[in-house]
């Protein structure tokens, strides 16, 4: 359950203030139809993030656990360096009708933004230090959804009142700590 909960609450705090996030307005905005934006990020989350865990899970399999001990805590002091740089997001205009429909545009927008992404590497390296695939995928969905799906329905009214910089302050003591964690052994 620790990996579950872990993975739900530093990608919930990693996503505020997101491009992803960001992509969420937008295609709220431009398109008003909630019920299949949210359906496409679920599914482009589950998508990715799905791969994101089998690759942590693999990196377990690949290198031994001290050096696995010092890339985890390497990568998670990277992540809490990067979560304070924030997000840019280019608004494109676009049709108002997308050609492959609310749900697919969304499942593919979301999959190709979350490439590379802060969540979709904190899941990497979540997976490879719980060797917990199925925990840290949920986690990390579950974390995404509830920082994406209000902000479909809501708007642009909860970026407005949430103060991003604490956010992304906040998710990088997280990460911080997770890092020094993983390089002190503690719990190994």
């Amino acid at each position: 359950m620790e990996a579950f909960f872990v993975s739900t609450g530093i990608v919930a705090l990693a996503e505020m203030g997101d491009k992803t996030q960001l992509l969420s307005l937008v295609l709220a905005a431009r398109f008003r139809k909630p019920w299949p934006i949210v359906l496409g990020i679920l599914v482009a989350t589950l998508a990715n993030h799905g791969l994101a865990g089998a690759v942590g899970s693999w990196v377990t399999t690949m290198v031994g656990p001290t050096a696995l001990r010092w890339v985890l805590g390497a990568s998670f002091l990277a992540m809490a360096v990067w979560m304070l740089i924030p997000d840019k997001f280019d608004d494109e205009e676009g049709d108002s009708a997308p050609r492959m429909g609310v749900f697919l545009t969304t499942v593919v927008a979301f999959f190709l933004a979350e490439m590379g992404d802060k969540t979709q590497i904190a899941t990497v390296m979540l997976a490879a230090q719980y060797n917990a695939w199925f925990a840290v995928v949920a986690g990390t969905t579950l974390g995404m959804m509830l920082a994406n799906a209000p902000v479909v329905w809501l708007g642009d009214a909860i970026t407005k009142r949430v103060p991003l910089r604490m956010v992304h302050i906040v998710s990088a003591v997280i990460f911080a700590t997770l890092g020094l964690i993983a390089l002190s052994g503690w719990g190994s």
